[in-house]
């Protein structure tokens, strides 16, 4: 059956579906809060790690964990593809009234999720000294980053689980779900961290192990909710894929995709010069690996807020451009962006004035160290007050369908940008020249994302929707 002859199987019109009729405020409230702290909740499993093994083991356990995120974030970019792509998909449908096509979208989606899981994990665990050396591991922090890396492995399937069904929860309308369930594998990672390290003497190991266990529980409260879906319904014959309907959900998830691995080439270019030019430097190489890391973990924090109000959008403007509310869509973008420039401005304020207490949560007691954290703080995070308008602009692009333009927002930024940047500039004035890239290519990617957002509602305007 083809989308254009699918019909809906639900008894509520499309209009009368709250993302059509409830205000744009409290809705982006309703998804953006849940979102954001789910991810948060995510990110802090690293970041518990990080200050555990800061405090028990030191600045090499650090750099050890450091050089292991970006397993994170591929597996991370992986399960918002399908997540988001799956996402966006259901709403277009539910939109245009396609009830076959959304649970054909949904089973898809978990089937997707399910053999990915398993190759990533394979992957890693057969991979994992290259990862380790590619990911920017200094020789002496080598062995701790591999002992820790081989553990974490066995968890990336459930994270990639966890992440992806909370854009599908989202969409299913209970955004709330994915918090508690997120939250309570934090809640287990947080309460075996220190039992492990300190307790039994674990170091990363037992740091690795708390971050699985957490994630196992997570992974395990996503599954029961899916039989408690409402709005689409996963069904046997539709579990095996077709080619047309996984490309059409990997099309549509992919700028979110893009975004992550961009991200995380990003991390693995910063690691390899913080661990070159920070040999040449004051620092050295462990201080300057830890410090960027820190600064990572804190930023993954903030990047989780604008992720939440972007997120949070997905929905209601894949729906109201479905059903032909162009005006609704554009209020929508309108309010996101206000918000999310808000919150850009708040997080520049603490990078810049509070470096040091950031520092600390992490390591304290070394000055050197300490310093480094307000040098890098400072140059890194300098144009950070305009951050969150890119990401709120590729939400939206990705949302009514426009993957192409939503996918010119982070590569250029992160691929032709920051990526080339922080290379040349490295190779001129060292660690200043590679943190410095940072603040030109959030810059660069305000001003792209003006225009291309001016120039579609320009469009839309000469077409008569608005």
């Amino acid at each position: 059956m083809t989308d254009s002859n699918s019909k809906t199987s639900s008894s509520v019109p499309p209009a009368a579906n709250p993302l059509a009729t409830e205000p744009i405020s409290h809705l982006i409230r309703k998804y953006s809060i849940p979102t954001a702290l789910t991810l948060m909740v995510n990110y802090l499993y690293n970041i518990a790690d990080q200050i555990f093994v800061g405090q028990g083991v030191g600045i090499t356990g650090m750099a050890a964990t450091n050089v292991a995120f970006p397993l994170t974030i591929v597996t991370t970019a992986l399960a918002l593809m399908l997540g988001d792509g799956c996402s966006a998909n259901l709403n277009l449908s539910l939109g245009r009234g396609e009830q076959d096509t959304a649970d054909r979208t949904i089973s898809h989606a978990v089937t997707l999720l399910v053999s990915t899981g398993v190759l990533l994990a394979l992957f890693g665990s057969i991979f994992a000294p290259q990862i380790v050396r590619a990911f920017g591991a200094t020789d002496t922090a080598f062995s701790a980053a591999l002992d820790y890396t081989r553990i974490i492995v066995f968890g990336l399937p459930f994270l990639l689980f966890c992440t992806s069904f909370t854009s599908i929860i989202r969409a299913d309308g209970n955004p709330a779900y994915s918090m508690r369930c997120m939250i309570l594998g934090a809640i287990i990672n947080l309460v075996l961290d220190p039992l492990f390290i300190f307790g039994f003497h674990a170091g990363v190991k037992g740091a690795a192990v708390a971050t699985v266990i957490g994630q196992v529980v997570s992974g395990c409260c996503f599954l029961a909710y899916l039989p408690r879906l409402k709005s689409f319904h996963i069904k046997k014959n539709h579990l095996k894929p077709t080619a047309a309907l996984t490309g059409r959900i990997l099309k549509l998830g992919f700028p979110s995709f893009l975004t992550q691995i961009m991200t995380a080439l990003v991390q693995v270019t910063m690691n390899n010069l913080m661990k070159t030019c920070g040999a040449a430097s004051v620092y050295g190489s462990d201080i300057a690996l830890s410090v960027y890391g820190a600064s990572m973990k804190v930023y993954q924090i903030a990047h989780a807020m604008f992720v939440g109000v972007s997120s949070a959008t997905q929905p209601i403007n894949g729906f109201n451009y479905g059903a032909k509310n162009y005006g609704r869509v554009r209020e929508t973008y309108r309010l996101a962006s206000r918000i999310a420039l808000l919150v850009s401005i708040g997080w520049f304020a603490v990078y810049q004035l509070f470096p040091t207490y950031i520092g600390r949560l992490f390591v304290s007691g070394e000055p050197l160290y300490l310093a480094a954290c307000q040098h890098f703080f400072r140059l890194y995070m300098m144009a950070f007050f305009v951050y969150g308008i890119h990401m709120a602009t590729s939400a939206f692009f990705q949302g009514i369908g426009q993957p192409t333009k939503a996918l010119i927002i982070p590569l250029v930024r992160q691929g032709i940008v920051l990526i080339p940047l922080a290379l040349l500039l490295s190779a001129r004035f060292g660690l200043d020249g590679a943190l410095l890239a940072v603040p030109v290519a959030d810059l660069t990617s305000f001003v792209i994302s003006v225009v291309l957002v001016k120039g579609e509602f320009s469009r839309w305007r000469k077409q008569g929707w608005l």
